[in-house]
Parts: C-alpha cells; structure tokens; sequence
C-alpha cells in the first residue's frame, strides 16, 4: 500500500488535467480552478496522513477543490450577483458524486479539449500558449517547464502568470473553437501535446528516466484530436509519432531503472501493438500527401521500428527526412538530430562538422552527443569534459548515473 502522499503524487498525476478541466467549466474561471485544484492537493497532503485516503482519491480532490473555489469567491464576491453564483455553486452544480458524475462523464474529453483550445487561443503568444497547458493538462512545475522550453524559471514563472492573467482579463471563451478558427489554433495545441509527450518519454528531472502517465495521457489526447479532426493529416502524424515511440518504452531501461541505449535494446521487447498501430495510423497520415513536421518525425521513428537489429539501420533515410524536417523546421534541436544521423551515417568527424554552430550550451543531449562523438573519433580530453558539462546539465537520476558510468570509463 502506498504512503498517503505517494498517493496524493500518484492522484495527482493521473488526474490533474481532468480535475481542472471539469472544475473549469463548472466555474467558468480558469485561473480559480487552477488555484482550487493547487489547494485541494495541499489539503490533501495535509489530511490524507492522518485520516487516511479517501475511497475516491479524484473525487475527494474534485469536491474539495470546488468547496474552496466556492469559499473563495464568497470571500472576494462585490455585490448580490456573485453571492447568488455562490450558492448556485455550491448547490447540485457537481451532483451527488463528483467522479461517477464528471470525471468519468461521456463528455470529460470535450472538457480537456476545451481547455486545451482555450490555453492555445491566439491571443496569447506561442510559447505562453505551451506552457500553459503544459502546466493545466499535463501538470507539470514550472520547473519542467521551464527545462523543456529551455528557459529559467523566473522566466517561466512570469510567462505562467501572464498567460492566465491575459485569459481572465481578455475573457477567452472557455470552448472548442469553429471549423474556420482551428487552422490557426491546431499547431500551438500539437506543439503542447507532444511536449507532453517528449517530457513523459525523457524527463528532465526526477528519479524515473520516464513518467509512462506523461507518454500515456498524450497518446489520449492525440486520440481523441484524431476523433475531433479526422482529416488533419498532422494529427495521425503526431498520434503515429507517438504511438512508434512508445512501443520502444518496455527496451529502454533496465530493472533497476538506468536507460538502455537504442543501439543497446532488446527488439523483441518492443510492443508489437503499439507498432502495428503505429504504421497503421503513419500509412493514414500519408494518404494526404502532406508531409509536415510529425509526419516526417513519425516517417523517422518508423524507419527504427522496421529495422530487424541495430547495424540495419537506414541511416542515410533517416539523414534525408532530417534533411526535410529541417526545411520545415529549421531549430538548433533538429539539427543537433539531424547530426547524431550524420555520424551514424558517415562517421564521427563528418557529425561533428555537422555540429558546427548549432549551440544549444546547457541543453543535456546536445553535450552528450558531443561527448559521445568526441569520444568516437579519438579526442578523449575534449570528449572527458564534454561528458563533465553534460552532468552539469539538468535531468533525471538514472540518466546522470549512466552518465557518471561513461564518463568513469572514458577516463579510464
């Protein structure tokens, strides 16, 4: 049985989107169901220990949240209209049982997509726009955040509190936006679920490699976006993208926790579901003829699932869709890719000539693939300190220790 406040993190993280989706739409204020929800948590880390957890953790946290937001408003409120919304509130607005009656409702991913569109309305700028539904679907601190986004934390922090602070003053609608609003709207909500993603599948701080609810709950998102837009082939691209990825998950650590490089993995361990649907739902996006962003990322996961071992690796594909995706999307990360591809490609050197001005100083997988290319052609002095830098870098526990292991026996 787990601690009362491992339980509270395990809540938390499985249903922190869901409870402040519902929560909002029930208020109509997001700032003050973020800022209930943020509450309930702490109540609940305050009574579960002594009282034990509830029978329904998620429920208790929806219902504890909503008395507060309620308390709250009645202390704020300015004149009979918001005392009377009180106690509309307050009354049978969330029904006799909070999780039979809105968590698991028919229509809670009409709750998450709303709040995902609203996070993603255009007035706000593209970065707040992903940071702050990284912060109210995923969950995540603003310190994930702010490592993922790679910015500092007051700049995060600061970014948060105007994003929310510009939907309370602007009066974003809290809903689905019409068929003529979405083009402008999709790629801020692709960009945050698939950030989601890449934080669940490689955190960036913590004691796991990965957070499987992270991966799993932007596999459901991307889903019901595939049931919301069927015809929008970069959809099926980012869910195939995901789904390609994910079925490597079970190869990618060992028991005890430390990663297994993706040269290093056992293929038989991949899940062959996960892959077929995959290629299944890549094959669905093509059909458009369009090939964007997480199209081709997909087209380059697919490329590692076909594979049968390691050394049969399309490496000069892969080199050629990063080619394409940087034509597309011309970033220091891409091409920090595209030139781990180039040295599998055509040897170390020509990789590091490939890294040639991308500097991405702090960022942990660009000093690691310099580190390790360094290493490849025979520099070790340089590839010993590059190795250092890396372990001065943010992220999770087992991959620091497998970096401390290299580093050991690079030294010698």
């Amino acid at each position: 049985m787990l601690d009362p406040r491992d339980e509270v993190a395990v809540v938390f993280r499985e249903h922190h989107g869901r409870v402040v989706a519902v929560l909002a739409r029930v208020l109509g204020d997001l700032g003050l169901a973020e800022e209930a929800v943020q509450d309930a948590y702490l109540a609940a880390l305050r009574t579960w220990p002594e009282r034990g957890v509830p029978p329904s953790p998620a429920g208790w946290i929806l219902t504890t949240a909503r008395r507060g937001a309620v308390d709250r408003w009645r202390r704020e409120r300015r004149g009979r209209d918001k005392q009377d919304e009180a106690a509309r509130l307050r009354g049978p607005a969330l029904g006799s049982d909070p999780v039979e009656d809105l968590l698991d409702a028919p229509d809670i991913a009409d709750d998450q997509l709303r709040l995902l569109f609203t996070c993603c309305h255009p007035a706000l700028s593209l970065p707040a726009r992903v940071a702050l539904t990284l912060r109210l679907i995923g969950g995540l601190t603003t310190t994930e955040i702010a490592r993922a986004l790679l910015v500092t934390e007051p700049t995060m922090a600061a970014r948060l509190t105007r994003a929310k602070a510009k939907i309370r003053d602007a009066g974003i609608a809290y809903r689905v936006p019409t068929a003529d609003e979405l083009p402008e709207r999709l790629p801020a909500v692709l960009a945050v679920v698939y950030l989601i993603f890449t934080e669940g599948h490689r955190s960036t701080a913590g004691a796991d490699l990965v957070r499987a609810d992270l991966c799993t709950e932007a596999i459901r998102l991307s889903r019901h976006l595939v049931g919301l837009l069927p015809d929008e082939p970069e959809v099926r691209g980012l869910l195939a993208l995901e789904l390609l990825t994910e079925a490597r998950r079970p190869a990618r650590t060992e028991p005890d926790g430390r990663p297994v490089a993706l040269p290093e993995q056992d293929r038989r361990l991949w899940d062959r579901n996960l892959l077929a649907e995959g290629r299944a739902t890549l094959d669905e996006a093509r059909r458009s003829g369009v090939a964007g962003p997480y199209r081709l990322q997909a087209e380059i996961a697919a490329v590692h699932a076909d594979a049968p071992t390691a050394p049969e690796t399309d490496w000069p594909r892969i080199v050629a869709l990063y080619d394409a995706l940087l034509a597309l999307t011309p970033s220091p990360v891409v091409r920090l890719n595209r030139a781990v591809a180039v040295a599998e490609a055509r040897g170390p050197e020509q990789g590091l000539a490939a890294l040639e001005g991308v500097e991405l100083a702090g960022y942990r997988p660009w000093h690691v693939a310099r580190a390790e290319l360094l290493h490849r052609a025979g520099r070790t002095s340089e590839a010993i300190e590059e190795f250092r830098l890396a372990l001065d870098c943010a992220g999770s526990e087992p991959e620091s220790a497998m970096l401390r292991e290299t580093l050991a026996r690079v030294v010698g």
